[in-house]
């Protein structure tokens, strides 16, 4: 019979234990219930003892969580629609006032934090351009939405680690009015390089027309001075040779003649047969 109590005594035994212990991880945070009642929370890693039935533990991920919600669409200053995708990195700070506030609820924290996000967002967008959105304030919008929304999370029992903008996209609408005005602008950039180009080309092809109508105008004039002194030097040199034997230079002069005149058999000249040019068929030495 004692044996059969000790037998059942033991699983019982070890039930009790079982439920009056319970283990936090570093990764988490506890706190400790009395009939719905917080009794502590202020708990380090480790195992901890609680009263069987009396107690209950609820246990919370103490790990930096993101919130990746759906892209949302903010109006600028210039009433200009940008689709805005962003996350939000946090994690619990208080966790008794985390738990009042969202019941300890991972998906209703995200809404609640998101929500004053997405407000603070739409506030900083809504004093902003479209240029000085995608072009500067980025990380300036980054920053103060960081320190806004940790500031507004405390009330969660939430610490915000970081808020950042991953992607600004232009409604599909407005991205077409865009490109077609980027694309008007480059053609006429592009127009404005080709007008230029061709003025240049211009310009350059006048320059060289010129450069070659002086070149040729220069060369002509060197050619003709060139080919009158040689004309001259070839007279002086023909009527030096002409005044030392003015006979034969006279022969020669004829006989060249007669073989440019008579160099075919059909060569046919009418003239006088005691005229001058005939002067040196009659007598060789040229004697009338």
């Amino acid at each position: 019979m004692v044996s059969n109590m000790i037998k059942f005594s033991i699983p019982v035994l070890a039930l009790v234990i079982w439920a009056s212990v319970f283990t936090v991880d570093e990764r988490q945070k506890a706190i400790l219930f009395k009939f719905g009642e917080i009794l502590a929370y202020d708990y380090e890693p480790g195992l901890h003892f609680k009263m069987p039935l009396i107690n209950n533990v609820r246990k919370f991920d103490n790990r930096i969580l993101t919130i990746d919600q759906q892209p949302e669409r903010f109006l600028t200053a210039e009433k200009k629609d940008l689709i805005v995708d962003s996350f939000v990195k946090w994690r619990i700070a208080d966790v008794v006032q985390y738990y009042k506030t969202t019941q300890g609820d991972e998906n209703r924290a995200g809404q609640l934090l998101y929500q004053n996000i997405n407000n603070g967002l739409r506030d900083e967008f809504g004093k902003r351009t479209v240029q000085e959105v995608i072009a500067g304030d980025r990380t300036e919008i980054m920053s103060i939405m960081t320190a806004e929304a940790t500031e507004k999370a405390k009330t969660l029992g939430i610490e915000v680690i970081d808020v950042r903008i991953k992607k600004i996209d232009l409604p599909a609408r407005v991205s077409d009015s865009v490109y077609r005005r980027m694309r008007a602008e480059r053609e006429r950039v592009a127009r404005d390089f080709r007008s230029k180009g061709a003025e240049a080309a211009e310009r350059i092809r006048a320059d060289a027309d010129r450069q070659r109508s002086v070149i040729l105008a220069e060369a002509y004039r060197d050619s003709e001075i060139v080919r009158g002194e040689g004309d001259a030097k070839a007279t002086d040199i023909y009527a030096e040779a002409f005044s030392k034997n003015e006979d034969f230079f006279r022969f020669n002069r004829s006989i060249n003649a007669y073989k440019s005149n008579f160099s075919t058999a059909n060569d046919i000249i009418l003239l006088q047969p005691d005229s001058e040019f005939f002067r040196y068929f009659n007598d060789s030495r040229g004697k009338e």
